[in-house]
């Protein structure tokens, strides 16, 4: 089997379209001529993002065997020269603009010439230069700068005048492709215009020496600047592990539809999540029960901890103002996927309106994961084993210096894993020699990397075994009652039910082994409870964002670990939908106001997980990769163990095991 045998052609091609697949390269170039050649057409005119308008939900939760709803386009769009931001949905098939919406005192996210147009435009800025000259650099062509979102900082109150903004940050190469993240340039801060692409302004807080030694971390530069080596050569004890699947993967892929052992779920992807998973249901005794209607990243945001100039005010909206889509990697076979894999392109656009494609933009693979369930009858030794597979559904986003791995994880038992992998190069700050950050911790002479978390909000759209669901959560707590508990050893579980969005701001506490449990009330199962899914955290990490911070309204989603709305076609993104220079409350804060019942109707759980980083040495010159996630688990949804029906495997001889074995004994193991 050739290497093109086993790596399946992306998704789509030939395929019937589905209401809820993304737009096709030739929809979002319709979607822009549309609005281009419209009334509201004009010569200055950007597109930030072209995706689908996902149609309205049905009764059946599903679009199979219905009428089939209107493709339609959802673009975002920005007018610098009327400072402007505008939402349009087009109907495709008819080629008209269904809405037309003006969004004032709203800013984009960046479009895609922000992140190219900056760093020459600043290499250009006498003023600039000059700082550069007073830190001893006169190759400016070895300069890297990094356009940083601007946050909001105050004095930004008339919005209809405001320029749109980012602050660069510098660092230097030694040499050409060599590692600028360790050379930061310390104390010297760019104020950009994005709409004139000019530099407004430079502050310069003091000179602090540029690092000694360089950060590198492949073969090409095995030795820093000082000759010393980043390591002396490649491990040679590395043997090669081969994954093959004579037979081909167990899923099968029609489009964007996937189906996996008794898993079946839709695949989508946009400019500004990325992954999108929808109509996610799982196969029991015959009958198809949904489970989750639409999952996806909802937000996510990197507040620093640290106050000095260059890097208080570093507080990104990777999702919302950069995009996740648009920072998606073509993945490498071998490399970022492992195995037997099916690709899937990702189409984005450019603010031309051009489709733009991302080959091999998700990864989708399934991989051993241990043992599922194991038992031995010591008596009899009878021993039953079965092992674990999960399906494994992948991107991997470059956001500036940082890579964020998204994963989607089905498994066997019924269960749904999310894991965040945080890999790539920290944003670091310099100090001078013989001195110690107090915000953060050295990671090489010269080098600190700044005190900081990231989080990540998700949206779930609930489903369980369809539509009329409830939240409780619960708790696991002593016996409350003396007479019951004669032995101080009793406890209990108390389900406490979410019934408003004004109770709907939840918080995890580890004294009570706290989760939070998604039942549908209208169906039971053979013990007479109402079936349910629970979601359990795998992290929890202190929120360190403080009241009266700039940052604190703008990511106010972070405060709680979940929050429970009813659905709201409108509600999609944690901290709103344009959060890009914006001071005030967005999102979820706003969505709870109605206080809304739960109870019986259409959940959405949001959820935030967290990766607390007080940096190590051993996060450079890049940062092995940190975990974080959240699992979604059966309770009482099922009346057993899902995963019973697993098939044995076939046992295997150890090989080497075997070599030091007599002979006699190998035989007898076989």
């Amino acid at each position: 089997m050739t290497l093109e045998d086993t790596v399946a052609s992306t998704a789509g091609k030939g395929a019937t379209r589905y209401p809820l697949d993304p737009l096709t390269g030739a929809e979002i170039e319709t979607a822009a001529a549309v609005i281009t050649g419209s009334e509201y057409g004009t010569p200055t005119l950007k597109f930030v993002m072209i995706q689908l308008a996902e149609p309205a939900k049905t009764p059946e939760l599903t679009y199979e065997g219905g009428a089939e709803p209107p493709r339609r386009a959802f673009a975002s769009m920005y007018d610098p020269a009327a400072k402007l931001v505008y939402e349009a949905v087009v109907d495709l098939g008819a080629r008209v603009i269904d809405e037309w919406t003006a969004m004032p005192g709203r800013f984009p996210s960046y479009l895609v010439e922000h992140m190219t147009g900056v760093e020459e435009k600043v290499r250009d800025d006498p003023r600039w230069q000059e700082a550069m000259r007073r830190r001893g650099v006169s190759d400016f062509s070895l300069a890297m700068i990094d356009p940083w979102p601007a946050g909001y900082y105050g004095g930004q109150d008339h919005y209809d005048n405001s320029a749109l903004i980012c602050r660069p940050l510098t660092f230097m190469r030694a040499a050409p492709s060599e590692h600028g993240y360790a050379r930061p340039v310390e104390g010297l801060i760019v104020t950009f215009d994005l709409d004139a692409m000019e530099v407004l302004d430079i502050e310069d807080h003091g000179v602090v020496a540029l690092p000694p030694t360089a950060g590198n971390y492949s073969e090409q530069f095995m030795f820093d600047a000082n000759n010393r080596p980043a390591f002396t050569q490649f491990r040679d004890d590395v043997k090669p592990i081969e994954i093959t699947q004579p037979d081909g993967p167990s899923f099968t892929v029609d489009g964007w539809k996937v189906q996996w052992q008794k898993w079946s779920l839709r695949i989508g992807f946009n400019p500004r999540e990325g992954i999108t998973l929808h109509e996610v249901t799982y196969t029991d005794r015959g009958e198809t029960r949904p489970i989750l209607y639409r999952g996806s990243l909802s937000e996510m945001v990197v507040p620093y901890g640290d106050t000095s100039p260059t890097h208080w005010n570093k507080n990104v909206f990777d999702m919302g103002e950069v995009g996740m889509g648009f920072s998606a990697n073509p993945l490498t076979l071998g490399c970022d996927c492992l195995g037997e894999i099916h690709y899937f392109d990702g189409t984005v656009n450019d603010s031309s309106g051009n489709a733009v494609t991302i080959p091999n933009a998700i990864c989708m693979h399934e991989e051993d994961y241990g043992i599922s369930w194991k038992h031995t009858d010591f008596r009899t030794g009878e021993v039953e084993v079965r092992r674990s597979r999960r399906l494994v559904v992948s991107m991997i986003c470059t956001v500036g210096n940082y890579e964020y791995g998204f994963f989607w994880y089905f498994y066997n038992d019924a269960s749904i894993e999310v894991e965040v992998k945080l890999s790539g190069v920290l944003t670091t700050g310099a100090v001078a020699e013989g001195e110690s950050p107090r915000w953060g911790k050295m990671v090489a002479p010269g080098i600190y990397g700044p005190n900081h978390q990231h989080f990540f909000n998700f949206r779930l759209d609930m489903n369980i075994d369809g539509p009329g669901n409830s939240v409780y959560e619960v708790d696991s707590i002593p016996e409350p009652d003396p007479e019951l508990n004669p032995h101080h050893n009793a406890w209990i579980t108390r389900d406490t039910l979410v019934s408003s969005e004004a109770e709907g701001a939840r918080d995890w506490n580890w004294q009570t082994g706290r989760y939070w449990k998604v039942t549908n009330p209208s169906k039971v199962n053979e013990l007479g409870s109402p079936v349910a899914y629970k979601l359990t955290p795998k992290d929890v990490v202190p929120v360190m964002v403080q009241e009266g911070s700039y940052i604190y309204d703008r990511a106010r989603f972070v405060q709680h670990n979940l929050w429970v709305t009813k659905y709201d076609a409108a509600e999609k993104f944690a901290a709103g939908d344009y959060m890009y220079q914006s001071a005030d409350v967005q999102g979820l804060p706003e969505f709870v106001a109605d206080d809304a019942p739960l109870e019986d109707t259409d959940v959405v759980l949001w959820y935030t997980v967290g990766a607390h980083h007080v940096v190590r040495p051993e996060d450079w010159p890049v940062m092995p990769c940190a975990y974080t996630g959240f699992h979604l688990k059966p309770v009482g949804f099922f009346d057993g163990n899902p995963a019973l029906d697993l098939p044995p495997s076939p046992p295997k001889a150890c090989h080497a095991h075997h070599a030091s074995l007599p002979v006699a004994d190998v035989a007898r193991e076989s």
